[in-house]
């Protein structure tokens, strides 16, 4: 796929206007499918707002940020939008039967080039692709939400995604800023979510048995293993203090982190009893007295720096 090359993305909601920012940016004409023209005019309207909050912030310049508006359009027109594009991101909601039904007619539309890909998070790519006929231009390209901010991307093969697919389509996101990697095997969870659900696993876990409080287990990971994982990755750690010393403490502790296949009773009885989260106003938290905004708010400010500052060392050569 030749650089400046048309993107269409498939969905206006959570992910589908932060991936067409970051689409944009790189210099291509963007187009946001939406289900008519009055959702894919408010995906429009949230990928420029993406594009302006970088831009405040001097993540991009005035030019690149007048230029990334406009290349964002909407449109309701699935077959001129799927024919028009030389990379398909589809972006739509978790659900396995419509990103099959999808997948199958963008395969019946698209010319034998276009790269067809999905932005999933946990449902596998073989499985989305089972319907499509030509499932070797296939693969997951997994945005980690707000996909504009947060740099990695997840590249899933398949058994049937061509090399060349995964190589380019690492190739490409490298040019739009973000950091992909490459996943070799189509498991549920793909990589980093894996890791992040073996955390979450034994963070609840960790609450249900009384050893600490859930504002103490959050404190912990974000002010300790947290802090510096941008930088500073678990690998990288283990080799770092030895691995002598870390197969030492994996004796010690495994025996008694929580390895059970099934999620922690207490998640359990939380959503038996209606207790969601934010949507409901309690979960692990009290929301009706911890701010949502506000944290989300801290967060982004948080990643903006981070990004800030990984630029700036790769700029300088580090």
């Amino acid at each position: 796929m030749a650089d400046r090359k048309i993107v269409a993305i498939l969905g206006v909601g959570m992910m589908g206007p932060g991936i067409a920012a970051c689409s944009a940016l790189a210099g291509h004409p963007t187009i946001l499918l939406g289900r008519n023209d009055e959702r894919a005019t408010r995906g429009v309207e949230a990928a420029r707002a993406n594009i302006k909050q970088l831009l405040e912030h001097d993540l991009v310049d005035a030019q690149q940020a007048e230029e990334g508006i406009s290349l964002v359009s909407g449109s309701s027109d699935f077959g001129g939008s799927m024919k028009a594009a030389s990379l398909i991101i589809e972006a739509v909601s978790e659900d396995l039967a419509l990103k099959q039904k999808i997948f199958k007619q963008i395969d019946e539309v698209t010319e034998p080039g276009t790269i067809i890909t999905s932005n999933t998070s946990g449902l596998r790519i073989t499985d989305i692709a089972r319907l499509a006929a030509n499932k070797e231009r296939m693969a997951t390209t997994h945005f980690w939400y707000p996909g504009h901010l947060v740099p990695l991307v997840e590249i899933v093969m398949s058994e049937h995604t061509r090399e060349e697919v995964a190589q380019e389509l690492y190739r490409l996101l490298g040019s739009w800023k973000k950091a992909p990697v490459i996943v070799r095997k189509d498991l549920p969870g793909q990589l980093a979510n894996r890791i992040l659900q073996a955390v979450i696993r034994e963070a609840v876990s960790i609450v249900e048995s009384g050893l600490a409080t859930a504002e103490d287990v959050d404190t912990a990971v974000k002010m300790g293993m947290g802090i510096r994982f941008p930088v500073w990755g678990p690998l990288e750690h283990i080799d770092a203090v030895g691995l002598d010393l870390a197969l030492s403490v994996q004796r010690d502790v495994l025996p008694g982190l929580n390895n059970r296949e099934e999620p922690p009773k207490m998640l359990g009885d939380l959503v038996a009893e209606g207790s969601l989260g934010h949507k409901t106003g309690k979960g692990l938290y009290d929301w009706t007295v911890k701010d949502m905004e506000q944290l989300k708010n801290r967060r982004d400010r948080f990643i903006i720096q981070s990004v800030k500052h990984l630029r700036k060392e790769k700029s300088n050569g580090r």
